[in-house]
């Protein structure tokens, strides 16, 4: 064979070779470039053949993950289908608008955000992980708070730092400067006040809040729209599909059967249920303000569209849903229209409806009655309702020993609340947005000489500070002159004297003062459920009277104090030779225990102690192995609890180790004892 022929064979040979292993490599020879090219092809094709079964895969299982999403949805909405359909139909008898809602269930869940799809399943998971004793809430205005939802998301620093993993933010909701009764008269449910921020400030706050594991609540303000409202402003252009979804009357015939039984819910500042709409000729129902007008749930469309809107603002990522006013839902004539059956099927097909597309959140019922009374609207445990409720009354009662040194009617109170099933959560507070209604049991404290209409005066006076030896201070609200009716209004810094000794610069007064404000948030952590601060009373911030300035407020003297958050104060907040360092930092120790210690969970048995001593409240719990109790002091003098509990016990808050039989405890003084280990 001649060389040529040998070299030809070669460069052939590795022409093929070239070719089956797909390579380029560089030839000189016609055979060796044809190789090189098609070995080039065969390179692209691989790699698009590579490049395809990679999306195929993706696609797989992108495709595998809706089908695990619509399978999930199937099971939930599987699971509440007949008990659902059964309540709609027997309400409304409206097959199509039933199809309708189930459509609207499922678009809701398509677009719900995956992080939040996956807090669903994780709580789906954990059901009790809310009825921790992690669980620490502050609610806030957001102007107040931060100037807007942007200035909320840059104080999240201090919010973790003040223990807080619950933000509860006050309406938010666009509304009508002058017409907003401090934002529940809502004029758009998808927009929030511009001056707050927008949608997607919302979604961006919720998102850096559930980064660093803080809930976020919101008020849902189901019984009425803002006159401003779109469904409002076609009303009042005589459109009856929109006037159906309120209550209109072109002659006062029936609204006064209404008046007959209906009552005033602010007798003063706006009495009567029905305002007259001189340009249309009619009247329409307001229980609430003339602005906010009473929606009518006997119309399925209005049903149907605020559930759409509960589940667009869930989707934005709120944990919380506070259900605004929820006994006034239902209107009947004849009735008082407060706390009737159909509220508990609106607020029963509610709950099926978040746990059908939006599992995480909770479900929380404003309901200002005792805590047997409000029972109801927790549902059972086949068919619960609300997941928590406000514990209103204790709070009242709270007070109410502060200003009387007697613990007889909070002992009362809370034994009721105890005899409760577990399952029943309460969040508890000292005070909130709203003003302090003497809503007491009056039956019970009429046995021990203390008549209703006398003793509201008497509570108003004491912490308005007319009462000699009060320390308080603040304003009263809606007072009635007919009835003597009146509710109060002020910090918990100022009712405990913080206001007052700083105005006089007294430290002896402001020590006392100091010491009974945080005796009182000790006794409310060891309440069975929540506890909840208002902004500025971790630093003992005291009444705003700035409110009177401005003439969309000075009517209302709620906003005393709903004051802005002093920022200046709060970088004081780890100073304890200020006001605002011994507050913070002994609330934060307090905080801190609760946390720590199994005994602080919703679920632990509690039980209160005779202590036979007067302005002495005695609280047990015990949580497996662990027992603890609480006494507290409602007194400014020494007292003495003869309390006899058996065993060794240690001070949680100074380490000493003392027995629970005679136990002294200074004016406005407590003590947290953990039983030892036998």
């Amino acid at each position: 064979m001649s060389k040529e022929n040998s070299k030809g064979q070669k460069k052939g040979t590795a022409a093929k070779t070239a070719k089956t292993a797909a390579k380029t490599e560089t030839v000189t020879t016609a055979a060796g470039t044809s190789a090189a090219i098609k070995s080039e092809q065969a390179v692209k094709k691989a790699d698009t053949a590579v490049a395809a079964t990679a999306a195929d895969t993706a696609a797989v299982a992108a495709a595998a993950d809706r089908e695990g999403e619509e399978a999930l949805y199937k099971a939930r909405f599987e699971r509440h289908l007949d008990e659902l359909k059964w309540l709609y139909m027997e309400m409304y008898g409206n097959g199509s608008m039933f199809a309708e809602l189930c459509d609207n269930l499922h678009r809701c869940y398509m677009e719900r955000d995956q992080s939040l799809k996956a807090l669903d399943r994780s709580r789906e998971l954990e059901p009790d992980w809310y009825k921790k004793n992690d669980m620490l809430g502050m609610m806030f205005y957001i102007d107040n708070f931060a100037g807007n939802m942007k200035g909320v998301e840059s104080k999240l620093d201090y919010l973790e730092k003040s223990n807080v993993n619950y933000i509860h933010l006050m309406p938010f909701l666009d509304t009508v400067e002058g017409r907003s009764d401090g934002g529940y008269a809502v004029a758009d449910f998808r927009k929030v006040q511009e001056k707050l921020g927008t949608m997607e400030d919302l979604e961006s706050l919720t998102a850096a809040c559930h980064e660093r594991k803080i809930n976020v609540c919101m008020d849902f303000v189901m019984n009425h729209t803002s006159e401003d409202h779109e469904w409002a402003k076609r009303a009042r252009q005589g459109e009856g599909e929109y006037m159906s979804r309120y209550f209109f009357f072109d002659n006062y015939d029936i609204p006064a059967q209404y008046e007959k039984t209906v009552p005033q819910v602010f007798p003063t500042t706006a009495p009567g249920n029905f305002t007259w709409l001189e340009d249309t000729g009619h009247y329409v129902m307001t229980s609430f303000y003339p602005y906010q007008w009473d929606l009518n749930y006997r119309n399925p469309r209005v049903f149907n569209e605020m559930m759409y809107n509960f589940l667009y603002l869930a989707n934005k990522g709120i944990d919380i849903v506070r259900i605004d006013a929820v006994p006034y839902i239902w209107k009947e004539l004849g009735t008082q229209c407060r706390n009737l059956p159909r509220v508990h099927t609106i607020v029963r097909m509610m709950r099926m409806i978040g746990e059908i597309v939006c599992p995480g959140i909770l479900l929380l019922g404003e309901v200002v009655m005792e805590p047997e009374k409000v029972v109801p609207y927790f549902g059972t445990v086949e068919k619960p309702e609300c997941h928590m409720l406000y514990n209103v009354t204790t709070m009242a009662t709270t007070w109410h020993t502060v200003a009387t040194k007697d613990v007889r009617l909070l002992k009362q109170q809370l034994d009721t609340v105890n005899r409760l099933p577990k399952e029943y959560l309460f969040l508890n507070y000292l005070r909130c947005h709203d003003d302090i209604g003497w809503g007491l049991d009056y039956e019970t404290l009429k046995r021990d000489g203390m008549e209703e209409r006398p003793h509201k005066k008497y509570l108003n006076d004491f912490f308005q500070g007319y009462t000699p030896g009060s320390c308080s201070r603040g304003e009263l609200y809606n007072a009635d002159p007919v009835t003597g009716d009146a509710r109060f209004c002020g910090t918990t810094a100022s009712m405990c004297g913080i206001e007052k000794a700083g105005f006089e610069q007294d430290e002896a007064a402001m020590e006392k003062a100091i010491r009974q404000d945080v005796m009182l948030h000790a006794y409310m952590f060891m309440q069975s459920g929540i506890p909840v601060l208002y902004s500025g009373d971790e630093i003992g911030q005291v009444n705003d009277y700035a409110y009177k300035d401005d003439p969309n407020k000075a009517a209302d003297s709620r906003y005393i104090h709903r004051g802005k958050m002093d920022w200046e104060r709060a970088e004081r907040a780890d100073d304890c030779s200020t006001v605002e360092g011994r507050v913070f930092q002994a609330l934060d120790r307090l905080e801190k225990i609760r946390k720590s210690e199994k005994v602080f969970m919703s679920t632990a048995a509690a039980w209160t102690v005779e202590t036979w001593a007067p302005g002495v409240l005695c609280i047990c719990r015990a949580f497996e192995e662990d027992k603890l109790v609480g006494l507290f002091n409602f007194s400014e003098e020494d007292r003495t609890a003869r309390i006899h509990e058996t065993g060794e016990y240690i001070d949680l808050l100074s380490g000493r180790e003392m027995e629970a039989l005679e136990v002294d405890i200074p004016g406005y003084g407590f003590y947290y004892l953990k039983k030892k280990e036998e």
